[in-house]
C-alpha cells in the first residue's frame, strides 16, 4: 500500500516541464452550503495547491465563490443552466413534498445534468482539444446514478477523464420498509433502471480512473470496470474551520447531541425513546439540532414520553456555529438507517467528541471501535435499547468517553483532512498519466493509525 499522507511533490506535466493544468467539473461547489456543494468546493480548494486547477461549475455559485476570493475567467467559469434546474426541483417537490424522494429528485436531475455538461463542452471542448488541459476531473455529482457525457468526449480528444468519489445506493435496510414508504422513496425499488440512461456505460467505460467513496458503491460497480476504482470516502473535515476542540471532561449527566435533518431515515424518534428515561432520571442531557418535517410529531412523541426534562430542541442552525454545540456535547448520538457519507460524525470526532452509529453506511466507514460505538443493524426496538444501553452505561462510567475523545480527534484531523485526499488525488492523477507506475492502493475502510 502506497503511504497516503506524506506530501508528494505536485504534478508537473510532461510539456514544458509546468504544473499539471486540471479542468475540474463540479456542477455543487459552494463554499457557503453543506453536503454536496461543500464537498465540491472543499476538494477543489485543495487540489488548488498541488496543480493549476480551473474550476467549471454552476453559475447559481459565482456570487459565494467571487465572495470567497476566487477569479472569474482565472479559478473558476460557470455555466447557466438554472431554468432546467429550477423545473426539475419544481417538480420533484410537486411529486414528492418538500426535503423527500431524493430518489426521484436525483432522476428528475439527470436530464439537466446533461444539458449542463453540454454547456460545459460547448465553452471548453476547443480547449481540451487543443490540449490546454491535462486531466479532466469530474468531482460532483457525487451520484453514480447520474451519468458523464464528457467522458467519451475527452476520450476522443485523448484527454484522460476521471470520475468521482462517487457515493449513493447504500441498500434500504429491510427492517425499515416504512420510513422509506414515509420518504417517499419510490423510485428507490427499481433505482438500478439507472444503468440504462443514455451514457452509462461510456461514462464508467471511457474513465481513466473511477473514484469511489463507499463498499457500497464499489459492489455496484460492473467487475470490468474495479481495476479503475480507488476508494475514496469523498467527506473530510478542514482543520481552519472546525479550530474547537472539546475540553472539559465527562461527568454525570453526560452532555448528548444529535444533528442533522428531522426526517425518518435519520432515526430522531428513536433516539428520543432511547434517551427519555435517561433524561428523566438526570443521567443525560439531549440537544437535537436540526429541523425538518418531523418536528412537530418528534415534540407530540416527547409529550406521550412523559415530557422528561433535559431534552431540547434547538432549531436548525448555522454551519458555522456547528463545532460550538459539538465542542459542547461528550457523545453525537446519530441513529440513521441509511446514511451514504456521514460528513457529521466526522465533525464530531474533530472537535474530540464521540460518536454512536449505526454499523450500516458511511459512518460505519469513518468511526471505528477506538473512536467511537457502532451499534449493529436491527429493528427498530432493537436499536433503541442499543442506543439506550450504551448512553446508560456512559452516564455511570464517563472515563471511556475520555477513553475515545483523543483518537477520535486524532483520525478525524490526520486522517480525513481536505489536504489528505487531495495528495491521494495526486498519486490518482499520476497513474493515469504514467500507467507504468505501480497502481496506488488505498485501503478500504480506512484504517485507524
Amino acid at each position: 500500500m502506497t503511504t497516503t499522507f506524506e506530501k508528494p511533490a505536485p504534478i508537473r506535466s510532461k510539456r514544458a516541464n509546468r504544473r499539471l493544468k486540471v479542468l475540474l467539473i463540479a456542477e455543487s461547489c459552494n463554499p457557503k452550503m453543506i453536503s454536496v456543494p461543500l464537498v465540491g468546493f472543499s476538494q477543489a480548494q485543495a487540489l488548488a495547491k498541488l496543480a493549476d486547477t480551473h474550476v467549471v461549475t454552476h453559475w447559481r455559485n459565482g456570487d459565494d465563490l467571487r465572495g470567497a476570493g476566487w477569479r472569474e475567467g482565472e479559478d473558476f467559469s460557470t455555466v447557466n443552466a438554472e431554468q432546467a434546474a429550477k423545473l426539475t426541483w419544481w417538480l420533484g417537490e410537486k411529486i414528492a413534498g418538500r426535503g423527500k424522494g431524493w430518489t426521484l429528485q436525483t432522476a428528475l436531475f439527470v436530464p439537466t445534468y446533461y444539458y449542463f455538461e453540454h454547456l460545459v463542452w460547448k465553452a471548453f471542448g476547443a480547449r481540451l482539444a487543443a490540449g490546454e488541459f491535462d486531466i479532466v476531473h469530474r468531482l460532483t455529482p457525487l451520484s453514480p446514478t447520474a451519468p458523464s457525457t464528457l467522458a467519451a468526449k475527452c476520450k476522443s480528444v485523448g484527454v484522460p477523464f476521471i470520475l468521482g468519489p462517487l457515493n449513493g445506493g447504500v441498500p434500504w435496510p429491510k427492517q425499515f420498509d416504512a420510513a422509506r414508504r414515509k420518504e417517499k422513496e419510490w423510485l428507490s425499488y427499481v433505482r438500478g433502471a439507472y444503468q440504462l440512461m443514455p451514457a452509462y456505460r461510456s461514462t464508467r467505460g471511457d474513465a481513466a480512473a473511477i473514484l469511489v467513496a463507499s463498499r457500497d458503491t464499489l459492489k455496484q460497480m460492473p467487475k470490468q470496470y474495479q481495476r479503475r476504482c480507488f476508494y475514496l470516502p469523498e467527506n473530510a473535515i478542514d482543520p481552519a474551520r472546525f479550530t474547537m476542540r472539546r475540553t472539559h471532561k465527562a461527568k454525570r449527566p453526560i452532555r448528548v447531541i444529535f444533528l442533522g435533518r428531522l426526517v425518518p431515515y435519520k432515526g430522531p424518534d428513536m433516539l428520543l425513546e432511547a434517551v427519555a428515561p435517561l433524561a428523566q432520571d438526570g443521567s443525560i442531557v439531549l440537544d437535537v439540532i436540526g429541523d425538518g418535517p418531523m418536528m412537530g410529531e418528534l415534540k407530540e412523541m416527547l409529550v406521550k414520553l412523559g415530557s422528561p426534562p433535559n431534552i431540547n430542541f434547538r432549531g436548525w442552525v448555522d454551519h458555522g456555529k456547528v463545532q460550538e454545540w459539538l465542542a459542547k456535547a461528550d457523545v453525537f448520538a446519530f441513529p440513521s438507517v441509511r446514511e451514504f457519507g456521514g460528513a457529521v460524525a466526522l465533525e464530531a470526532m474533530a472537535v474530540g467528541t464521540v460518536p454512536i452509529v449505526l454499523d450500516y453506511g458511511g459512518p460505519a466507514e469513518l468511526v471505528t471501535d477506538k473512536t467511537g460505538f457502532l451499534v449493529p443493524m436491527g429493528n427498530r426496538q432493537q436499536i433503541i435499547h442499543s442506543f439506550r444501553e450504551i448512553l446508560a452505561d456512559l452516564a455511570l462510567n464517563p472515563h471511556k468517553i475520555e477513553e475515545k475523545s483523543q483518537a477520535a480527534l486524532r483520525r478525524a484531523t490526520e486522517q480525513f483532512t481536505w489536504d489528505s485526499k487531495a495528495r491521494q488525488t495526486m498519486e490518482v492523477y499520476q497513474w493515469v498519466l504514467n500507467p507504468k507506475l505501480p497502481k496506488p492502493q488505498f485501503a478500504m475502510p480506512v484504517p485507524d493509525l
